[in-house]
């Protein structure tokens, strides 16, 4: 008789964007003449830019001619897209990041998941509460959790994130083994100073941890003096390994291109305390598990690096951020306390009601789709989080809408 991997019935009932989907298809199946601004799924919505397309096409074409033709690529990315990354996303910022410490592949989400495979099953996890749905979920898959109860999975070190620590997590109070963060954070927005992540980068360095750090939306940053990159912190090479993602920086959530960083120094043990190389193990499993990122793709992706690639990109940016300030500006002018939305597209908003009706109250009443912050975990209750990913007509409406949704509140 075949039987499940029972973790997965520990896991909560939908994926948290599964449910909001669900919710906005059923209120436009009851009132079909409202129409709709979504801005709760972190999807972009302007073109690719026009460098990116150039590439594509060419490397379309090429794969159209026998003599230009190629078949399958190297599961790590092509060098000519890793060198470009290695140079102008790392060294230029003084981080020592070589290209062959790249892996290229179709989306943060889908490495900040399969990550945790490298990892025994009984580590001892630190997530930030709330936190990216994904870095819970798969470690639920995994059987690193008990049961669920009142929020929260029984052997998981949760790190609250509240006002009163501006949504940067504490040191545990207890031993952990990986440690999940996200900067700028997604859900909150919030950013972390050289000074704060030092902290972590020393904390993982006494105790042999290794932290997992989730910087897909460092291009938002428009601080100088904040990090974009976790290897900017001295030592971290040795405990830390970083996500990135083009999804958002240049629009290719529909075109799928990541990338992971997996120092060559970054070690793990096995029970018997002998050391092994994290990187050497990754690219194992990448191997085995992934058959690369298409050429034409990556060929795109590459582009962004070029100088019209990164005037395009910074033009995008600045546009989607437009959007945050005046999301923050407007919520704040209701009377409502706001943190992101200056170094980071999302603004979280503290609601002062359920999550869930608060974003009832904006579907229904202004026809405008946030995000409840408590789908983000226990500590998100209360809170919702507006996306800045829409065009700045459209924001500007669904501003409109909320405020006279809320008018007298």
């Amino acid at each position: 008789m075949i039987k499940i991997n029972e973790n997965y019935l520990k896991l909560q009932a939908s994926y948290l964007f599964s449910t909001i989907a669900k919710r906005v298809a059923a209120f436009q199946s009851q009132h079909p003449e409202k129409s709709i601004i979504r801005l709760g799924i972190g999807d972009v919505t302007r073109a690719l830019p026009p460098a990116c397309i150039t590439a594509f096409h060419a490397a379309v074409d090429e794969m159209g001619q026998e003599p230009s033709f190629r078949g399958y690529g190297p599961e790590q990315g092509y060098d000519f897209l890793r060198k470009k990354i290695a140079e102008n996303d790392y060294q230029t910022r003084g981080a020592d990041i070589q290209a062959d410490e790249i892996f290229v592949s179709d989306g943060a989400k889908c490495d900040t998941g399969n990550i945790q495979e490298l990892f025994s099953t009984d580590v001892r996890i630190a997530l930030p509460d709330p936190v990216y749905p994904v870095y819970l979920d798969t470690n639920v898959m995994a059987g690193r959790t008990g049961e669920f109860a009142e929020g929260r999975y029984d052997g998981i070190t949760y790190l609250d994130c509240t006002r009163e620590n501006d949504f940067i997590p504490d040191l545990p109070a207890q031993p952990v083994d990986l440690i999940y963060l996200c900067f700028p954070n997604n859900p909150t927005g919030a950013v972390i100073t050289r000074e704060a992540l030092k902290k972590w980068v020393d904390y993982a360095k006494q105790t042999k941890a290794v932290i997992l750090f989730d910087a897909a939306y460092e291009a938002f940053i428009q601080d100088d003096a904040l990090p974009r990159s976790i290897y900017e912190i001295h030592g971290a090479k040795d405990v830390a390994i970083e996500f990135r993602s083009f999804s958002k920086t240049a629009g290719f959530t529909g075109t799928r291109c990541a990338f992971t960083v997996v120092p060559k120094t970054l070690t793990a043990w096995d029970e018997n305390m002998n050391p092994h190389f994290l990187h050497a193990l990754w690219n194992r499993r990448h191997t085995t598990k992934f058959n690369g990122v298409s050429y034409p793709v990556q060929r795109a992706a590459e582009a962004v690096y070029t100088d019209g690639g990164k005037a395009q990109v910074k033009n995008l940016i600045n546009g989607y951020m437009k959007n945050a300030a005046l999301i923050r500006s407007e919520m704040t002018a209701l009377g409502y306390e706001c943190t992101g939305g200056e170094n980071s597209p999302y603004i979280w908003i503290d609601g002062r009601r359920d999550s869930w009706e608060f974003f009832d109250l904006l579907l229904t009443k202004a026809g405008v789709v946030c995000t409840p912050g408590v789908g983000f975990g226990k500590c998100g209750q209360g809170f919702i989080r507006i996306s800045a990913f829409n065009s700045y007509a459209n924001v500007e409406q669904a501003m409109g809408r909320i405020k006279t949704a809320l008018k007298g509140e």
